[in-house]
């Protein structure tokens, strides 16, 4: 069993889960994939995947948001670090945010995605 930090990543579009997973390995970082916000809540409380930071796309196309679906998360365990991936709801971001998450606008670089989530857990 490796010890990298596990990172829930929710991302509908199956090219760019696979693109976020390779970035995150590279950073050293393991992904744990789901393709919906209610696929997420269960992983997550489950909590048999012990992910330590969610990464979700905002718009998932399905009945929860990535913006609802962080407060949910939230509501189970505060303070869970949270990072949105975005084009087109950055402006969204203020507002519809998770205290303390960050926005990785896309399309990003790998490097900008493991620095992201390092950002978010500190240091280690």
């Amino acid at each position: 069993m490796s010890d990298a930090v596990r990172v829930l990543v929710v991302e509908d579009e199956a090219l760019i889960a696979s693109f976020v997973e390779d970035a995150l390995s590279d950073g050293g970082f393991e992904a744990c994939s789901v393709h919906s916000a209610e696929a997420a809540l269960s992983t997550f409380r489950d909590g048999r995947e012990g992910c330590r930071v969610l990464l979700t796309d905002v718009n998932l196309g399905g009945a929860i948001s990535g913006w609802e679906l962080a407060q949910q998360i939230r509501e189970i365990s505060p303070g869970f670090p949270v990072a949105y991936m975005t084009s087109a709801s950055a402006p969204d971001w203020q507002s519809q945010g998770v205290d303390g998450s960050v926005l990785i606008q896309k399309p990003f670089a790998p490097a900008q995605l493991a620095a992201a989530v390092s950002q978010l857990l500190g240091p280690r």
